[in-house]
């Protein structure tokens, strides 16, 4: 319930907080909420205790284990190298069971840990530069160690370093297509900086059928090629025996926990925790081999099919949980009806998923520095809701008893997504909007009658897009058709505007051409010969944007192979062939290329035709010396500039021009063709790449001050949409291209007033706005339920405020884990009222 209370920090007396806030200001601890959760899970609760005061600890024997795995088997097929390097992992990973652990497997040591992905060292993934590596100090959040500094340096960076994916795609590049990725954060390619893009595993096969299912199907196979059918032989062969091998592996890493289990049950001395010792050793010993039989060993399968895949290889994002309610319903409706499981049950075992995944922090750059994911972004999406094959509601108890777990459990984890439709049941928006209304962030909204339409125009069966699951922070994935493998680009668009209105250049990158000269701005008679040079900018930065990606895709499988991954998929084991080596036949490929700044550059263009060819207020002389000046001397042209007609007020003529940019972009999309056949989709998902691309940006014509970060996603520039929820809403709709196949995800991020939301009303009224959102067919929607006075309370007291979550972009994080220029960011957006 939204609490109105009195804070001396605000300046309008009273403020209404949300349940979130309101925890926070009574320094309650990372605790479940509310007194039945705590007595009720008491192991959860155990658990939870100084969570975040743990640091996170830098784990490197992955690292070291792949390395000696790979030494060894230079020369081989590369799915069988990593087919063996994956059993090295998990023959030889310290494995350990912590105190209170229901499910059991980890990807590093003890406590909260980050995996070390040491065949990405390269810009965008390794946590510094590889020289700059020391042993942390005291009181620093990543843990260190002497001796792994001296590991990583000597042992295993050195070999990356010779075989590193990222270089050999630079080196392979055209000079000019070089040229350009080389000028960072005008295109930023993402291939190198994680082995494929977000992805989650069809986990509902292992329940049903057990790897050792898929390693008899495998061997099977393996012995029926012919020698004789030699391409058969050569390139089958590799794959299978990687699959055997993988198989095996993953059934003795399994088999390691339960020996360890019956190991501590021997000397355990509290009978409870030994018979729960022995329990874990049983399901140990059952699965993932063989099929689930229970809710409690269906969970812990899912979980041992997660923590390899961590150990495997880096996911973006970090590897979703898929459809979760799903899955697991059928073991939950069995053990319920049966008298074996309680609702309190299932919730400590899910909870004991969501603690095993945010002990695994992703780290890509030390804490504090900006970077392409501020605040230790996670996305391991966990859908609820949406629709079954057949196209009926798919909600059941289990969506709402993960909701539940959501409002009563601390953690930003799991990124809780809910897929809804037209049809989605008014008692279950209820509770998503009840969820949403907490303050935490979650969950975030995807939208079914925009997604699935779109995903069976690009190829999938209405089955198969029905079924879709949210995969990273706003992606979708139809798990077993689609076979896009290799991260895609970011592309600057404030950078685009910037090398319109200087010929080509770059204030950040001095006088030589960083795009191609399409003229001095200052001889533009007219409106239409900037917009002619800016889409000629935008195709020329797409074509070498395409270039890269191609050369990515096509050299991929040379480095990297994932045959784990690839056994659970159907159509990889159909055809024997590695996710990564492609084409597959029958895969879908719908990659993507994100570009960043899309409001920023829609308010600038607007104010341009507005300030200097209709209202003829200002020459482009006056104005691009105000910018080259960064407004410096130059305030009232600046004013003029904000006061221009902004995007996100519902205003038709300045959303054409958002509309225009899309179809630019969208229109060359549809005439290329990737490395294995398929598209890239235009998305617009910044995370927080929008504050680093902006740093590169000079002052731009909406009154953007010189290195402030640019406008995130789809989103209006911050603080700029001043109409209201509903005048935003159309402003977006107003800007696709809906008669394009070639887009993707258009992430929103929305502020609202917990004032707005107060009571029954206040739900019904955010119940009301998520269906305008879906009846527009808006791709995704998050909201961040807050105030204003919060966030800058807790600049000022970030110890009171340690815990304070908000929506970042795709994800939620703690507010004071993030940089000075993302919070800033974060408190400028609009909170709507109404």
């Amino acid at each position: 319930m939204l609490e109105v209370i009195e804070r001396p920090s605000t300046s309008r007396g009273s403020t209404v907080l949300t349940p979130h806030e309101a925890r926070i200001e009574r320094g309650e601890p990372l605790a479940l909420v509310g007194d039945a959760a705590q007595s009720k899970r008491i192991r959860i609760q155990k658990m939870l205790e100084g969570f975040r005061e743990k640091p996170i600890r830098l784990n490197i024997d992955r690292a070291r284990l792949l390395t000696e795995s790979m030494k060894a088997t230079e020369g081989q097929p590369m799915v069988l190298r990593w087919g063996k390097a994956l059993a090295h992992i998990l023959t030889h990973h310290p494995i350990h069971i912590e105190d209170e652990e229901l499910l059991v497997g980890s990807a590093g040591s003890a406590g909260r840990y980050a995996v070390v992905y040491c065949e990405l060292v390269g810009p965008g993934r390794f946590y510094t530069h590889p020289h700059e590596l020391v042993a942390s100090k005291p009181g620093e959040p990543i843990l260190i160690t002497e001796d792994d500094v001296r590991a990583l340096k000597e042992d295993i960076l050195p070999y990356w370093e010779r075989n590193a994916y990222h270089q050999a795609t630079m080196n392979a590049l055209p000079e000019e297509t070089r040229r350009l990725m080389e000028r960072i954060f005008v295109v930023t390619p993402t291939a190198a900086g994680r082995s494929m893009l977000a992805w989650a595993h069809d986990y509902g096969k292992v329940l049903e059928h057990g790897i050792g299912s898929i390693r008899r199907d495998a061997a099977k196979r393996l012995e029926a090629l012919d020698p004789i059918d030699t391409a058969a032989y050569v390139e089958q062969r590799p794959f299978l025996e990687a699959v055997c091998v993988v198989c095996d592996a993953m059934i003795a890493f399994a088999h390691r926990y339960a020996e360890l289990a019956r190991s501590q049950a021997a000397n355990e001395p509290r009978k409870e925790r030994r018979r729960e010792l022995l329990e874990i050793a049983d399901i140990c010993e059952r699965v993932p081999e063989h099929p689930a039989r229970t809710f409690h060993e269906a969970v812990q399968s899912q979980w041992f099919i997660q923590t390899i895949s961590r150990l495997e290889q880096a996911i973006g994002g970090v590897v979703g949980n898929g459809r979760i309610d799903q899955y697991l319903y059928p073991y939950y409706r069995k053990d319920i009806d049966e008298g074996r499981l309680t609702d309190e049950d299932a919730l400590v075992l899910l909870e004991s998923i969501w603690i095993g995944m945010a002990r695994s922090t992703d780290v890509y750059a030390k804490p504090g520095q900006p970077s392409l994911t501020d605040g230790f972004a996670h996305w391991e999406a966990t859908t609820i809701g949406g629709l079954t094959p057949d196209g009926q509601d798919a909600s059941n108890e289990l969506s709402y008893l993960i909701l539940r777990s959501k409002r009563e459990f601390p953690l930003h984890y799991p990124d809780l997504a809910a897929r809804i439709h037209s049809r989605t049941p008014n008692a279950f928006l209820h509770a998503v909007a009840e969820t949403i209304k907490d303050g935490s962030g979650f969950p975030k909204l995807f939208c079914d009658d925009e997604i699935i339409p779109l995903l069976v125009a690009k190829g999938g069966t209405m089955e198969e897009a029905n079924d879709y699951c949210v995969t990273g922070c706003s992606e979708t994935k139809m798990l077993n058709r689609e076979g896009i493998a290799t991260g895609c680009a970011w592309i600057n668009l404030g950078a685009i505007l910037e090398m319109t209105l200087r010929d080509g250049r770059m204030a950040c990158y001095g006088d030589g051409l960083v795009g191609i000269s399409t003229g001095d701005p200052r001889a533009f008679a007219t409106f239409d010969e900037v917009w002619d040079a800016f889409t000629k900018q935008v195709e020329n930065v797409i074509q070498h944007t395409f270039i890269q990606q191609y050369v990515s895709d096509t050299l991929k499988s040379q480095h990297i192979a994932s045959p784990m991954f690839s056994m659970l998929h159907d159509l990889c084991m159909e055809s024997c062939t590695d996710i990564h080596s492609g084409p597959i036949d029958g895969a879908l490929y719908l990659g993507f290329f994100d570009v960043i700044g899309f409001g920023t550059v829609i308010d600038s263009l607007a104010a341009i035709r507005a300030l200097v060819f209709e209202e003829k207020t200002l020459t482009m002389d006056d104005l691009l010396d105000a910018l080259d000046r960064d407004f410096a001397g130059h305030e009232e042209i600046r004013q003029l500039c904000l006061n221009a007609p902004k995007y996100g007020n519902n205003d038709a003529e300045v959303d054409r021009l958002g509309h225009d940019i899309e179809e630019c972009f969208t229109r060359l999309a549809q005439k290329h063709t990737t490395a294995f056949g398929g598209e890239l989709d235009l998305r617009y998902v910044s995370v927080t790449s929008h504050v680093p691309l902006g740093a590169l940006v000079g002052a731009t014509p909406d009154g953007r001050m010189a290195r402030e970060p640019l406008s995130e996603s789809i989103s209006p520039s911050q603080g700029r949409d001043r109409k209201g929820p509903t005048a935003t809403l159309m402003s977006i709709s107003s800007t696709k291209c809906a008669h394009y196949k070639e887009r993707a995800a258009r992430l929103l991020n929305m502020k609202l007033s917990p004032a707005s939301l107060v009571g029954e009303a206040g739900t019904r009224k955010l119940m009301a706005l998520i269906r305008s959102a879906c009846d527009m067919k808006m791709w995704h929607i998050q909201f961040n339920i807050i105030n204003r006075d919060t966030l800058l309370a807790a600049q000022e007291d970030p110890e009171k405020y340690r815990n304070l979550l908000v929506r970042v972009a795709g994800y939620s994080a703690y507010f004071v884990d993030l940089t000075p220029a993302l919070q800033n960011e974060i408190i400028r957006r609009t909170e709507h009222k109404f």
